[in-house]
Formats: C-alpha cells, structure tokens, sequence
C-alpha cells in the first residue's frame, strides 16, 4: 500500500475509534516506527491529535451533540451493566455526586439498593428515579437547565459545589481519552465535571467501549488524581491499554456476560 492511501485509511481508523498503536500496526500489518511515523505525519497536518500510544480524532473536528433521547437508546444493555457494577462503589450512608448522562441515569434506577444515601445532582433525566427512593436524601444543583441532555449547570450550580463534599463522584462524558480526560460539548459542562472531581474522595469515571478514545468535541475536563474507569469489554485490548499504563487510574470491564472483571 502507498504511504498516501495508507495514511488516508489510518486516519479514517483513526476516526473510528481504532487509536492504539498496537492495534493499528495489527490492522495495516507494518512495523510500529512506520505507524508512529505515519501518526506523527497526521498530527503535523492538523487531521488527528498524538496521545500517549497513539492518537485521538483532532479536538476542534466537532460531532453533532446527540440528545438525551438519543443517547438513551445507545448501548442500553451495556450501560445496564455498567450502572450495576458502579452500583458495586456504593455503600449505605454514602454521600454522592451525580453527574448528568444516560449512563449515570441508569445508576439512579438502582440506588433503592442501599439506604440512607445523600445524592447531589444536576441530572434532570434521573430525577423520576431518585424521586422514588424511600431512605436517601436528594438535593438537585440549580442553575440554568442544558435541554440537549437534561441537566443544569453555570454559576447556581457552581455556587452549591463550593459548598459541599461528597464521597464518591459518578461522571459520564461524550469521550474519555487516556491522556486528555473527558471530552465534552461545552466548556460549561467541561468546568462544572472539574469542579465536581475537586469535591469528591473517590470518582467513577463510566464510559462505554464507543466513548474510549474518542476526542471529536472541544472541551476538557482533565482528571489529574486518581480515578475510576468501569467500561465493557467490547473495547479493543489496544484501546484499553492505554487506561492500564496511565497511573492512577483503576481500570474495571464488565464482560457481556455482566460478571465483574478487574483488571
């Protein structure tokens, strides 16, 4: 294959999801200097962005934001399984910090699991099943209300961060990379996550397969201390390799049979 057409298809995987230098050597069957080379010949032209053992779709090449509507018919069977094993996270008394998503979402549909909880959240979408919950406390964060994914965020809900703690965080986004952190739509919903990470002991990052190395928005919230990853084993081992060298992150797959594997 000529270099031309084969960086043409590289950055078409690249695009699609497939970033790690493993396996995109296994993919076009040529040595690791010729890919690194070849990502590197990508980046110089603006078209992708290098990332530690790979590479990311360039951050300003921006996606249509989904709906709440439509992520929620997204990986529904998989986000099931990822809310059951954060659910794993959660003990009676805790105090905890919900953030907005489908996945996180589902979470709250399994809290009635344990008792004597205090919830915080800007998640509208999670409201009727926290609203049915007989032994726990919630408090929603105000602020001016996102409509694209039903949740609040700006200054009111700043404002209520800055005054309390939590236990654990539950965080959701439109792309997690290794390197970079969480990819989001707005800058407003990249610092509200930052300022959730800083009042949180313990934070739960959970992301599907598709959303791993994904970067096509441009916003970050970069997570800095030690986190959580619980995501599914429909990801390529390349991909989730990337998670394993970074430190301080804890990586945990749910394998489509629903049983827990920590890795």
């Amino acid at each position: 294959m000529k270099v031309a057409r084969r960086r043409q298809a590289m950055l078409e995987a690249v695009l699609s999801g497939i970033s790690d230098v493993e396996a995109l050597r296994e993919r076009f069957n040529v040595s690791e200097a010729t890919i690194r080379r070849d990502l590197s010949a990508l980046a110089d032209e603006g078209l992708i962005v290098r990332t530690y053992g790979g590479a990311a779709a360039i951050i300003g090449k921006r996606e249509p934001e989904l709906s709440l509507a439509q992520r929620q018919h997204e990986q529904e069977a998989v986000k099931a399984r990822l809310a059951r094993a954060a659910l794993e996270h959660v003990e009676n008394g805790d105090t905890l910090l919900l953030d907005g998503g489908s996945t996180t979402a589902e979470l709250a549909k399994l809290l009635g699991q344990r008792r004597d909880l205090h919830i915080f959240t800007n998640n509208l979408a999670a409201l009727p099943a926290l609203a049915a919950l007989n032994h726990s406390k919630v408090t929603l964060l105000g602020g001016d209300l996102r409509p694209a994914g039903m949740t609040t965020y700006g200054v009111a809900a700043q404002a209520a961060l800055e005054r309390l703690s939590a236990d654990k965080l539950f965080l959701s986004a439109d792309g997690v990379v290794a390197d970079l952190g969480l990819c989001e739509a707005s800058a407003e919903q990249a610092y509200l996550k930052e300022m959730m990470i800083r009042r949180a002991s313990e934070v739960i990052v959970m992301a599907d397969a598709t959303k791993l190395g994904r970067a096509r928005q441009q916003h970050w919230t970069p997570l800095l201390s030690h986190w959580t990853l619980i995501t599914d084993d429909q990801a390529p081992d390349g991909m989730l390799q990337a998670f394993r060298q970074r430190r301080g992150v804890t990586l945990e797959v749910v394998p489509t049979d629903s049983r827990l594997a920590l890795v």
